[in-house]
């Protein structure tokens, strides 16, 4: 979806992704996780945990439909191994 609308020879996008590129370097990764996080907390106090629980709910029953219980299957199988690497990790400490 190439966004057309013009002025001069570059497109909206075109001077949005250059100006995206111009904040990053000046501002760098910090400045994009304080941004981040002032937002998460402004939904947060202005819709409350509910929004949060539907938007999850909404976000797995996509996921499942694309991808299916052996997903996650898998990424049980994985989170567990990782979990038992990190407790043999701690005794031996």
């Amino acid at each position: 979806m190439d966004i057309k609308k013009t002025k001069g020879d570059m497109t909206v996008r075109e001077a949005g992704r250059k100006g995206g590129e111009k904040v990053a370097s000046e501002r760098g990764h910090t400045f994009y996780e304080e941004i981040g996080k002032k937002g998460g907390e402004k939904v947060a106090s202005e819709r409350g945990h509910a929004f949060y629980e539907e938007i999850g709910k909404k976000g797995g029953q996509k996921v499942a439909s694309e991808r299916g219980h052996g997903f996650y299957e898998e990424i049980g199988h994985k989170g567990g191994q990782k979990v038992r690497e990190l407790i043999e990790k701690g005794k031996g400490e």
